[in-house]
């Protein structure tokens, strides 16, 4: 006898549609995430209806019951989608499918629940509850999902290198699901995947890059990135990430391996914000270091520059992995660029002009920055992880003080290039560039204050200076 759930199907939508059911003798059940998430009581804003019938048109009698105006119909595949006030509705007509070699694209014909259920990624979404008036609640479970998700396990319903051949996404799916609940994924399964690898490669970036940042967003999201790593599929992926895995050992001297140690700051910085950009800081940080390292034997390994070089690649990795490249892709390439900035004033005496010079080009950015900062202190030596972050605080009070006195974030010199050419009668020329720049640098180092006095007779001295004569007191 199957257990009936009614109190997880309160909504007025079910009733809706168990009444649409009812009077057109069509079949409907509410499947996949919808079911999964109210047994692990996770939020769910997206219904899946599966209908043994025509899923369009069932919509559209529910659409019309519900006042729902807008109906996206799709006859080719046989779905339609709406949106009732914050829930996003999907509905499709059961089906059974088959896939050819190169495309996960599948054919499809009718079919049952069972065999709807048959072709769905886990045994966990594939759970269905049933809509219809005589058993009202009752759940469907064929593949014994229930007792997978109990048990934590991701299970495919078919032999899992058919169901990963078939639609390759499913492994960034399964790796994703594993990621984001904190499931282990069946070791037949694991198997598949490294097997069926390289099909990863007739998916688009664009899918794909939904399923990474799904993971990126995951509370832990090392783990989902370590599977990509463990299952061979990173090197499709991602493969300058999976370039900084390793340690080498000379003389001695041995660097530690970047991918755990990047993996590391990444799970630092999650644990203090779920912003995903700023996590693909943390992801990118190091990005550069496999190509500028080097062995020097009096100081062992260095990795010169590769701040600079890792801000250089951002864009290129961006543009490749279908990112945005908006003001997105600017805030990560800044972060990447400024990452090892707080660290060295740690490390040394902190000036007010080194503060302010941050302060000037992190500007708003300047607290990810300093979150990104204190996520990358991973030392096992616990003195000096305790010395690392007493120093922090020094810098982070002193960045509070040198702000509050001397207003420099998100700082444009008091002196515009149009007041410097009226003073001077310039037309456009380098001069103007060269005395914005000199004006900016004295503030920042303190050698006159934030203000346009100063920084009016700064402009009148570096002018002359330069040998420009001013034709204008202001």
């Amino acid at each position: 006898m199957p257990e009936f759930y009614t109190h997880f199907l309160q909504h007025p939508i079910f009733k809706v549609i168990s009444e649409i059911s009812q009077t057109t003798k069509v079949e409907a059940y509410v499947i996949g995430g919808f079911v999964r998430d109210c047994f692990l009581d996770r939020p769910c804003k997206d219904i899946d209806i599966v209908v043994v019938g025509d899923g369009p048109a069932f919509a559209t009698k529910v659409a019309e019951k519900l006042r729902v105006k807008n109906v996206s119909l799709f006859a080719r595949y046989g779905t339609a989608h709406f949106k009732y006030k914050d829930i996003d509705v999907e509905f499709v007509g059961a089906r059974k499918e088959s896939y050819s070699e190169d495309s996960r694209k599948p054919s499809t014909l009718p079919g049952s629940l069972k065999d709807d259920q048959l072709r769905r990624d886990f045994t966990i979404n594939a759970l269905a509850f049933s809509l219809n008036s005589s058993n009202f609640g009752a759940l469907l479970d064929p593949f014994d999902g229930m007792n997978d998700l109990l048990s934590g396990v991701l299970r495919t319903p078919l032999d899992p290198s058919i169901t990963y051949s078939d639609d390759p996404l499913r492994m960034m799916r399964a790796i994703r699901f594993a990621s984001q609940l904190n499931f282990q994924i069946a070791a037949g399964s694991i198997e598949a995947i490294f097997l069926q690898k390289e099909r990863i490669s007739i998916v688009s970036m664009e899918r794909i890059i939904l399923e990474f940042n799904k993971i990126m967003l995951s509370s832990k999201p090392s783990r989902g990135l370590y599977l990509l790593k463990h299952t061979g599929l990173l090197p499709y992926i991602f493969p300058e990430l999976l370039a900084l895995s390793g340690t080498e050992t000379i003389n001695g001297h041995s660097h530690k391996d970047n991918f755990e140690h990047t993996l590391e700051v990444l799970d630092n910085l999650s644990e203090k914000s779920d912003d995903l950009w700023l996590r693909w800081s943390a992801l990118l940080h190091d990005i550069a270091k496999p190509p500028t390292k080097r062995y020097d034997p009096y100081h062992g390994w260095t990795f010169h520059g590769h701040e600079d070089l890792g801000a250089r690649m951002v864009p290129k990795i961006f543009k490749k992995l279908r990112l945005p490249l908006d003001h997105k892709m600017k805030y990560v390439q800044k972060l990447v660029r400024l990452h090892l900035r707080p660290i060295a004033l740690v490390k040394g005496s902190v000036t007010d002009a080194a503060v302010r010079r941050l302060l000037s080009e992190a500007g708003d950015d300047i607290d990810d920055l300093m979150m990104l900062c204190n996520s990358d202190i991973t030392s096992k030596n616990e003195f000096k992880v305790k010395r690392y972050r007493k120093n922090f605080e020094l810098v982070t009070d002193k960045l509070r003080m040198v702000e509050e006195k001397d207003r420099i974030r998100n700082f444009q010199p008091p002196i515009t290039g149009e007041l410097i050419m009226e003073v001077f009668a310039l037309g456009p020329c380098a001069e103007i560039g060269i005395l914005k720049s000199k004006i900016k640098d004295a503030i920042l180092e303190g050698e006159i204050s934030n203000t346009f006095d100063d920084a009016k007779n700064a402009m009148y001295k570096f002018g002359e200076e330069l040998g420009l004569k001013a034709v204008k007191n202001i």
